[in-house]
């Protein structure tokens, strides 16, 4: 995987009101044609917005005591581009409905298991995970865009939605863990566990739904175990998405581990010099896509 080498942070803007035309005629199954694929996608894009309120909730816990006035400042940064992504996954979710996908039954259970969670769990615990999401988040969109090949047959209007969260994740990715750290004086043994909880949560969750989408398309138990055997085999096989990251992923279990340690996102400038000259984040998601190794 291709970091660059490690410099200053990026400035966390909140980009409004980008169209991405979410309400054109993008297919069914806008991932090459593939089920699986697009589903794996469409599941993540249900977690989003109570996940989303979520890390925004977790950081305001400790709001009040930050007083770095950088860190405060990240922080309102933070919440905004967390707030627009859950405003256009929203919109994206809309034609998941739809199609038939039980969004809102799917956002009930979310939102109660999240509040549960913020009810019986310390408020540092809840701040690990949010670090802990976003480290993966992170990585995943260094990776995802890392390598041409990754999204080469996906409709452009999405895959540009997806660069565009990409984008803010990576100039967003040390908030959490700096209020974590610094504010809420989370040791080594909270930071661990919540990254080794959310490895195995945030997957199950993402497949769980992805099953119950497959479901609604209407392909059958046999039909479905063939597309899971593949699909698994694209996630997890040694040219999958996940093997590259890995390394990059199990990084955040290093004692002295920080975010901006990993570096920055390759191709990010190609990007964000795309998008303030055009103002059109389908094109910047275009020129992203085309610029990975």
């Amino acid at each position: 995987m291709g970091y660059s080498d490690p410099k200053p942070q990026y400035p966390i803007v909140p980009r409004e009101r980008l169209d991405f035309d979410l309400d054109g005629d993008i297919p069914r199954f806008w991932f090459d044609g593939n089920p699986f694929k697009t589903r794996f996608f469409d599941a993540m894009s249900t977690l989003f917005p109570e996940g989303e309120k979520f890390f925004i909730n977790c950081v305001r816990d400790y709001r009040e005591r930050i007083t770095d006035p950088k860190l405060v400042q990240e922080v309102k940064a933070f919440t905004r581009q967390e707030g627009q992504h859950t405003m256009v996954h929203n919109q994206f979710n809309e034609r998941l409905k739809a199609q038939g996908i039980d969004v809102d039954g799917i956002l009930r259970r979310e939102a109660k298991l999240l509040n549960n969670a913020r009810r019986v769990m310390p408020a540092v615990y809840t701040l690990g995970q949010t670090a802990a999401v976003e480290h993966i988040t992170a990585i995943m969109a260094h990776g995802f865009f890392d390598r041409r090949e990754v999204l080469e047959h996906v409709d452009a209007r999405v895959r540009a939605m997806y660069a565009w969260h990409a984008i803010e994740e990576i100039e967003h990715k040390a908030v959490a863990f700096d209020v974590l750290k610094q504010v809420a004086k989370a040791g080594y043994f909270v930071r661990i566990l919540s990254m080794l909880v959310i490895m195995v949560t945030f997957p199950l969750h993402v497949f769980l739904i992805l099953n119950h989408m497959l479901k609604r398309d209407g392909f059958n138990f046999r039909q479905r175990t063939g597309l899971w055997l593949h699909g698994l085999w694209w996630l997890y096989g040694p040219r999958g998405l996940f093997p590259p990251v890995m390394g990059h992923l199990f990084a955040y279990l290093k004692p002295g581990f920080h975010p901006w340690n990993e570096g920055p996102m390759r191709n990010y400038e190609l990007w964000l010099d795309t998008f303030n000259r055009t103002g059109d984040p389908i094109a910047a998601g275009n020129a992203l896509h085309a610029a990975g190794s």
